[in-house]
């Protein structure tokens, strides 16, 4: 156990799906996984482990922003022997080629967070893993999902007035979004896989925004292609 983590050691399994809201963890479990059994709950971080289609699989919560994300999926590779992480997310769009509920792989993520730099990481860009957007890809395809994979932006702060013009056109961002860097950054670190697969809840050009009914409904295409995924893992 760690101080964030009441779980025993062997009842998480390899393969975790990663949502930041621990009640979107709960509904994940909920209706997807059967045998469910909650193995933390420390600070209402909510990790259950069940079976998808006899596949044991655990979906964890990672809280909001870097730091949080950091701990939890730093834990889960380091002390629980977790080998993949997909973390499922929503995000706002920079372009409006990119429309609300459409998906996002993210094949890398760039940001001036000093998360990673204070670890002796000196870019300000990181990668997904391969293997992981592959498989993605390849589940998407099968699914007849249609799924944008290509660089976001990933930021400490939620209510910054960026110049999205810039981010999108110069840095080659198409969305923003808050926890990918440090995920990624941890796998990187701990030679584990990563992924990140984000539903465009609101677009920042055109300024629509799905509302939370919308969110909640929406998030399944998203759920469900993680799920798939992660059987084949």
């Amino acid at each position: 156990m760690t101080p964030h983590n009441e779980a025993q050691l062997g009842s998480i399994a390899k393969t975790v799906l990663m949502p930041g809201d621990p009640l979107r963890a709960k509904y994940i479990a909920e209706k997807y996984l059967t045998d469910v059994k909650l193995v933390n709950k420390v600070r209402n971080m909510y990790a259950y482990t069940g079976k998808y289609k006899d596949k044991q699989l655990t979906v964890m919560a990672s809280g909001m922003g870097m730091p949080s994300i950091g701990i939890y999926s730093y834990e889960l590779y380091k002390f629980y022997n977790v080998e993949n992480i997909i973390r499922i997310g929503s995000s706002g769009s920079y372009t409006k080629d990119i429309n609300l509920f459409d998906l996002v792989l993210v094949s890398d993520t760039y940001s001036l967070s000093s998360y990673a730099k204070v670890q002796g990481y000196d870019s300000d860009n990181i990668k997904s893993s391969e293997v992981l957007n592959n498989k993605i890809i390849e589940t998407a395809n099968r699914l007849n999902q249609k799924i944008n994979l290509g660089r976001v932006h990933c930021t400490d702060v939620f209510y910054d007035d960026v110049d999205i013009k810039d981010l999108y056109e110069n840095k080659k961002c198409l969305c923003t979004e808050m926890e990918s860097f440090a995920l990624f950054y941890n796998a990187y670190k701990l030679n584990k896989n990563a992924a990140c697969i984000l539903t465009i809840s609101d677009s920042l050009v055109t300024n629509e925004k799905a509302t939370p009914d919308e969110r909640q409904n929406a998030f399944d295409e998203m759920i469900i292609l993680a799920l798939e995924t992660a059987i084949n893992l």
